[in-house]
């Protein structure tokens, strides 16, 4: 069997290739993030991910199927989890099978139960509590809150509940003692939520106010089980967490984190690590912007545009790599931008896996889990997974 030094798995948040079997249990029957993103302008063009396969994988206007590709092997995945937000997919791809998916507040914002609780024991008037934008409910709110150092909370089509405040009203350590509180009280069934998020802003006005990227913090909540991370660590292999990859996994299992907060500095991080260090393990990199940016936003032209950018950087990482380095490009769930609300979607996401070291490159069957990701790292480094782990190797490319 052959073995590989290192693999960088680059998620591109919310980028899936078209409707699970499942799609009409969570009403997203229809939904295709790739296909609908390229037909927004006509058709893409991402030579690098055509030349690895992407366009067998469904019918992509603008995206030829390229039969010979003995460098990659394309495919797709299926969710085995319950649910489609970010953590459920990125903790599947590491060997855990959430079988109740994580609340969301979409549709109704937080009961009046919790925001009742949220004041009495943050001390600060509560305002918002419905799904927004955190640019937009600055605008709306951000000057109601500087005045009465009130605390603006709101949520998203994910499972998270975000405060915001700013930086020098309410300040940053009151911010954060605030979202410590909320990630306890979020802690119980049935508020329960992935992430509480610290929103901080600046500014003096709605015109000019500006959230602070830099002074964000995620309350997140640890894997429910064993993930390959945790086995790669113990073990002694390098886990590089790259853009939100430690706030997903809350810290467990990584070696060392570098936050990010836009695609091209993700990529920039990955080409870095490429380049310049030498270890065994793996390079786990969210690139978050997809999601953020244009899914959630419903901006298939933006959507589409972001792709072919990340075509260009792939282009660039390849061109780096050594015999034992794997490339494995996929997605968490989709975000369909033309799909009806702003939720993401549920959906089959694609794997391409590039090598200089493969020969035989294919297309390969549409596999039952993420979990097969980590499942074949594991494999590569003669590592067992533990019994509580789903997924299984794919042995294909080790030939």
């Amino acid at each position: 069997m052959k073995r590989f030094k290192r693999f960088f798995v680059i998620v591109a948040d919310s980028a899936g290739v078209g409707e699970e079997p499942d799609a009409a249990l969570y009403n997203d029957v229809g939904s295709n993030t790739w296909a609908h993103a390229a037909e927004s302008i006509g058709g893409l063009f991402v030579p690098h991910m055509e030349k690895m396969g992407i366009g067998e994988l469904d019918d992509i206007m603008g995206v030829k199927p390229v039969s010979e590709h003995p460098k990659a092997y394309s495919l797709r995945l299926r969710e085995k989890s319950n649910g489609k937000d970010t953590m459920t997919g990125h903790w599947e791809m590491m060997g855990i099978n959430t079988r109740k998916p994580f609340q969301t507040f979409t549709d109704t914002g937080f009961p009046k139960e919790l925001i009742d609780l949220l004041e009495e024991k943050t001390g600060h008037k509560i305002i918002g509590n419905y799904s927004a934008s955190g640019t937009e409910i600055l605008k709306e709110l951000g000057e109601e809150q500087m005045r009465d150092n009130s605390l603006i909370v709101y949520t998203s089509s994910d499972s998270v509940l975000q405060i915001a405040a700013h930086e020098e009203v309410t300040g940053l350590e009151e911010l954060y003692r605030c979202c410590e509180i909320a990630r306890e009280l979020c802690m119980k069934p049935e508020y329960f939520v992935g992430r509480v998020i610290a929103r901080p802003y600046v500014g003096d006005n709605k015109d000019n106010f500006k959230r602070v990227g830099a002074h964000r913090h995620d309350y997140t909540i640890s894997p429910s089980g064993v993930t390959a991370l945790d086995i790669l660590k113990d073990n002694g292999f390098m886990v590089s967490a790259v853009g939100k990859i430690n706030d997903i996994f809350n810290g467990v299992g990584i070696s060392k984190t570098i936050h990010t907060a836009t695609n091209e500095e993700g990529m920039d991080e990955a080409i870095r690590q490429l380049k310049d260090e030498d270890y065994e393990g793996i390079c786990f990199v969210n690139l978050v912007e997809f999601d953020s940016e244009y899914g959630h936003r419903r901006n298939a032209p933006g959507y589409a545009r972001c792709l072919e950018a990340l075509d260009k950087r792939i282009g660039e990482f390849v061109s780096s790599m050594k015999e034992g380095d794997v490339l494995m490009i996929t997605a968490d769930h989709g975000n369909d931008p033309i799909f009806h609300g702003t939720d993401h979607t549920r959906e089959k996401v694609p794997l391409l896996i590039y090598s200089p070291g493969f020969s035989k490159g294919r297309m390969l069957e549409e596999r039952d889990s993420f979990a097969d990701i980590g499942a074949t790292i594991l494999h590569n480094f003669s590592l067992k997974k533990d019994e509580s782990m789903i997924g299984n190797p794919i042995e294909e490319i080790f030939e």
